[in-house]
C-alpha cells in the first residue's frame, strides 16, 4: 500500500511522453502571444504594413518632440535622478540628435549621442574617466529611395534595408 501511494504521488502510473516531445498541439496550431490568441499564419497575413506604418509614425512623433523640446541641446555629463527618462538616469547618460538623410524613409531618425567621455560614478555622482561611455547600436528598418541618376528619367523605387543607428549609451571598463 505504501509503495502504491508513493507511485501515485510521483506519477509513476501516468503515461509519459517520449523525451523531447511536448504535450499539446504541434506547430500548425501555434497561437500568437497576447489576449487575442490568433493563429500565427493569420497574424502574418493580416495587413503586413500596419506595423511598419505604426513604427514610422512613432519615429516621426519622437523627432517632432526633439524639435519642439524646450530643453537646450547641451552636452552636460550629469545624472538627473528626478527624471523618469532612462537616458538621463543612466550612469552613461545620452541625449538625442536628429539623423537626417533625404534618400531615406523616414528621412529623420532620432540618434543617441553619449554626454560623457567617462561614466558617472554612482557613489560620488561625478564623471569617472577610468571607465568609458560608448554608444549602443541597433539595426532599424528603413526604406531607401532609389531614383535614376541624371540624364536618365523614370520613377523612383524603394528598397527596405536595415540601418545601424545609436540607440543609447552604456559604460564599459
Amino acid at each position: 500500500m505504501f509503495l502504491l501511494t508513493i507511485s501515485i504521488f510521483l506519477g509513476l502510473g501516468q503515461p509519459r511522453n517520449p523525451k523531447g516531445k511536448r504535450k499539446g498541439p504541434g506547430r500548425p496550431g501555434t497561437l500568437a502571444p497576447g489576449p487575442h490568441q490568433l493563429p500565427l499564419d493569420l497574424v502574418s497575413r493580416a495587413k503586413p504594413y500596419a506595423r511598419m506604418e505604426e513604427y514610422e509614425r512613432n519615429l516621426a512623433e519622437m523627432v517632432t518632440q526633439l524639435r519642439n523640446s524646450s530643453e537646450p541641446a547641451r552636452r552636460k555629463c550629469e545624472v538627473n535622478l528626478q527624471l523618469w527618462l532612462s537616458n538621463k538616469r543612466s550612469l552613461s547618460p545620452w541625449g538625442y540628435s536628429i539623423n537626417h538623410d533625404p534618400s531615406r524613409i523616414p528621412a529623420d531618425l532620432p540618434e543617441a549621442r553619449c554626454l560623457c567621455l567617462g561614466c558617472v560614478n554612482p557613489f560620488t555622482m561625478q564623471e569617472d574617466r577610468s571607465m568609458v561611455s560608448v554608444p549602443v547600436f541597433s539595426q532599424v528598418p528603413v526604406r531607401r529611395r532609389l531614383c535614376p541618376l541624371p540624364p536618365r528619367t523614370g520613377p523612383c523605387r524603394q528598397r527596405a534595408v536595415m540601418e545601424t543607428i545609436a540607440v543609447g549609451c552604456t559604460c564599459i571598463f
